[in-house]
């Protein structure tokens, strides 16, 4: 039981000795693209959520146009969410690109 603990712990310690070894612009461009990641997988998410729901009428509208609309709302939220710390997609991203980073050293 103690083993899979100490092996976490040794491994996200491994990595945060990794992400001290990284350049500031490194390490920015890793949160980016983890951020950028986590906003698709929500907007995938939000897009399969909102499929089943048809607005007769709302701030959408009704008609070929909602999909559109749907569609850049669904994006931006996602969008809002990832930037404002999101579920925690984008720190599990960023922790294993900066261990594939340092795999590859």
């Amino acid at each position: 039981m103690v083993a899979p603990v100490m092996a976490a712990l040794t491994a996200a310690s491994a990595v945060a000795e990794a992400a001290e070894k990284l350049s500031p612009s490194a390490l920015k461009k890793t949160k980016d693209a983890a951020q950028q990641f986590e906003s698709v997988f929500l907007t995938n998410m939000f897009e399969e959520m909102f499929a089943g729901i048809q607005e007769e009428e709302g701030p959408l509208g009704a008609g070929q146009a909602q999909g559109a609309w749907r569609s850049m709302l669904t994006e931006e939220y996602a969008n809002t969410i990832a930037k404002a710390g999101g579920i925690g997609v984008a720190e599990q991203v960023q922790r294993e690109l900066i261990a594939l980073q340092e795999r590859s050293r």
